[in-house]
């Protein structure tokens, strides 16, 4: 579906009658195309006009519509088509399609959600192709809409604005993420009993859904932080660089939490393994200890006519005397090398 479609010249939206972003226009109408065509040809017209299109979930037909007018790479639109395209950063004669993975993080259940979003980025156009329900960009175009002397720099401005929230979007997501590993730092350290393999496991199942969507792009980022990228507008290369550079940090934060989550599954299962150990030496210990009076009662047991103390007054209270000082005995000493 083709979410809306707008004029802009010198960052403000010409009113206008081509311009309709604020609404859902349908994809399938004929007219559609000749809209959009003369937009685009308008938008040529002059240095700091472009248009700005965003699509949710398009069908092929909508798709095969923007690469028609805006003379797209077909490669790079089927790519923008697929839903679970790895991220990157591909840069053609006139055109840039850059695809990121939209993150959030959900307090309920502790999971990562994963959108996509793609963006194709033209002398005079801008291109958005969003999958899933994250990645909403209509705040994004009002904050843009408010600050015109920013919008001003065209398409590139509103890309940065879009990869912008996406990296504050990681940013937020890698913060929940360290938290949900502080918890389990303090459960695996902790002196009660507990098991944490599961839950490690899980965290860091949403630490990988992070490092696919941030790890692709890391290439880029050092790029953007060297200012070593084609077609980036002079005025927005300190914006570019910034973006690399919290780019950088999250994936760095990504490899120290996975890192981290490793070391503290194999002290969880070191933990498990010493419990386990000790609770096997505590079951060794009390078998040995209720070894000591079967072994004499079995004796006793054997029926044999002539056996030491069997006719004496005094030999039961004896036998079961000397039955509980042994398991004293062997109690105390049990208890004094740690196995009880």
């Amino acid at each position: 579906m083709i979410r809306g479609l707008g004029l802009y010249l010198d960052g403000h939206l010409q009113d206008d009658e081509h311009s309709v972003f604020a609404g859902e226009i349908p994809g399938d109408s004929a007219l559609l195309r000749e809209q959009l065509a003369k937009l685009y040809a308008e938008a040529q017209t002059q240095r700091d006009q472009f248009v700005w299109i965003g699509l949710f979930e398009p069908a092929r037909a909508e798709l095969q519509l923007v690469e028609d007018v805006f003379e797209l790479p077909t490669l790079q639109v089927e790519d923008a088509g697929n839903h679970r395209q790895r991220p990157k950063v591909e840069f053609e004669d006139n055109s840039a399609l850059v695809i990121v993975k939209i993150l959030s993080y959900y307090d309920q259940t502790s999971d990562v959600e994963t959108g996509q979003l793609s963006i194709f980025i033209g002398r005079h156009f801008i291109v958005t192709v969003r999958y899933g329900p994250l990645g909403d960009i209509s705040k994004i175009r009002r904050r843009l809409e408010g600050h015109p002397e920013f919008l001003k720099h065209g398409p590139t401005a509103v890309a940065h604005a879009i990869l912008d929230a996406s990296v504050d979007a990681y940013i937020a997501v890698s913060e929940e993420i360290s938290k949900d590993i502080e918890q389990l730092e303090e459960s695996v350290f902790s002196p009660e009993r507990t098991s944490d393999a599961e839950m490690i496991y899980r965290v860091k199942r949403e630490n990988l859904e992070m490092r696919r969507a941030v790890h692709p792009l890391v290439g880029m980022a050092n790029a953007l932080v060297r200012e070593d990228v084609p077609g980036i507008p002079e005025e927005m290369l300190a914006f570019y660089r910034d973006l690399g550079d919290h780019l950088l940090r999250v994936a760095d934060a990504a490899d120290n939490n996975d890192q981290l989550l490793m070391t503290l599954l194999m002290a969880a299962t070191s933990r498990q393994d010493l419990q386990q150990n000790n609770d096997m030496r505590r079951i060794s210990a009390y078998v040995a200890i209720a070894a000591v009076p079967t072994m004499i009662a079995g004796i006793y047991g054997m029926n044999f006519e002539f056996m030491p103390e069997l006719r004496w007054r005094y030999g039961y209270e004896l036998i079961v005397s000397l039955m509980l000082l042994a398991c004293l005995l062997m109690y105390r000493a049990f208890k004094k090398s740690g196995w009880l």
